[in-house]
């Protein structure tokens, strides 16, 4: 019966998936309806249906024309990232706004676009169009082009500063060269040197960036740097998470939930309603509560590695997988951070947070996933 429901289709996609993204946006609106911030909540509903607009739009073209476009939209969105860089040192207020003290923003009249989200997807598509056809990259010197298609963007967005979303990258790159056939020794060594030259990349960090891999080392001590200095946030996250226990204290209910700010200052969580959600969904509905969540990105994930190893064309199985592992690994950033496994690095929970263009990405991304599944040759059901 199980296998039956799993196999369950809804336009080539399993239904499963389809009914975890429907539940996270659901909790996504319960949540930020829950702080008292109506403004977020409204915007939020009308991100969500500009995203199913978009998610439908991505699977009006077939992924493989998608991917003869990909370069277009590569060079498109280093061109945006090139102007929001242009807009930070040249100070253009009315085209890239700072946003405590960081550009990533795009003001297109009413609207404001986050490029570096836009290129997660350009990225993903241009190399797995890139890798589908080729065969240099089982030896290291076909690495080259690969490594230059990923540093070039990911360089462009730390320059913003954008930690959380160049940190994506590597991962997707490693991740989809693996499925593509390069050797795997090969990846473990570039791996093992970039470890062992992450002591130099600390150096080239700002301050600040510097003081959140601080507070991993000082958390649960009595420094005033933990407790009252830069690692408050992140002090609060975990309490905030703790203090649900195992059921929670109930939807709406708890010192961490509601946004008045009458309240004592150390009741505050700041971005409780965006990066830090995950944070609010453990002091609502605790343990369980995070558990069933992560059981939905769980039924995401899956689907998402099944679609790609039922693809027998070389790049939407590429594609796909890229996808997935995009997906899984910035759910798994977001949620370590406020855990205090991994630095804040402001990296949104997908389809949760309430975004502008974080939440666009996850949808597009959803349907390209969509579009690899529609088009995949149909698997055989085993009946019992």
């Amino acid at each position: 019966m199980f296998r039956r429901i799993w196999q369950g289709r809804l336009g080539g996609l399993r239904l499963t998936m389809v009914l975890a993204v429907l539940a996270l946006l659901s909790l996504s609106l319960v949540c930020i309806h829950a702080t008292g911030k109506y403004d977020y909540f409204h915007k939020q509903l009308f991100l969500i249906g500009l995203g199913i607009c978009g998610f439908l739009t991505v699977n009006i073209v077939h992924y493989r024309k998608l991917g003869q476009l990909s370069g277009w939209f590569f060079v498109l969105t280093l061109f945006l990232l090139v102007i929001v860089l242009a807009g930070k040192y040249i100070d253009m207020p009315s085209l890239v706004p700072a946003r405590k003290s960081a550009y990533r923003w795009l003001k297109l009249g009413p609207l404001q676009i986050q490029p570096s989200e836009i290129a997660k997807l350009s990225y993903i598509l241009t190399l797995a169009w890139y890798l589908h056809n080729r065969r240099n990259y089982r030896r290291t010197s076909g690495l080259a082009g690969p490594f230059a298609l990923t540093l070039l963007p990911m360089a462009l967005i730390l320059l913003e500063p954008d930690l959380g979303t160049a940190l994506l990258f590597p991962p997707v790159l490693f991740a989809v060269l693996f499925a593509a056939g390069a050797k795997l020794r090969y990846l473990l060594v570039i791996i093992a040197m970039g470890l062992a030259l992450s002591p130099l990349f600390y150096l080239t960090m700002k301050p600040y960036q510097q003081n959140r891999v601080k507070v991993l080392l000082k958390q649960g001590t009595d420094d005033p740097f933990w407790l009252t200095g830069h690692g408050l946030q992140l002090h609060r996250s975990k309490i905030c998470i703790g203090s649900g226990q195992l059921t929670g204290q109930g939807w709406g209910k708890g010192i961490y939930v509601n946004y008045d700010y009458r309240l004592p200052e150390s009741r505050n969580l700041p971005e409780r309603h965006n990066d830090f959600i995950f944070a609010l969904i453990g002091h609502q509905w605790g343990f369980v509560g995070c558990l069933v969540v992560l059981g939905l990105y769980a039924l995401i994930i899956l689907g998402g590695i099944e679609i790609a190893s039922e693809q027998t064309e070389p790049f939407g199985r590429l594609l796909a997988f890229g996808i997935t592992v995009l997906l899984a690994v910035q759910l798994w950033i977001n949620i370590a951070m406020t855990m205090g496994l991994m630095p804040i690095t402001g990296l949104t929970l997908p389809f949760i947070s309430c975004g502008g263009s974080s939440l666009l990405s996850s949808f597009l991304a959803l349907g390209l996933l969509v579009n690899v599944a529609r088009r995949r040759p149909p698997s055989r059901i085993v009946r019992n």
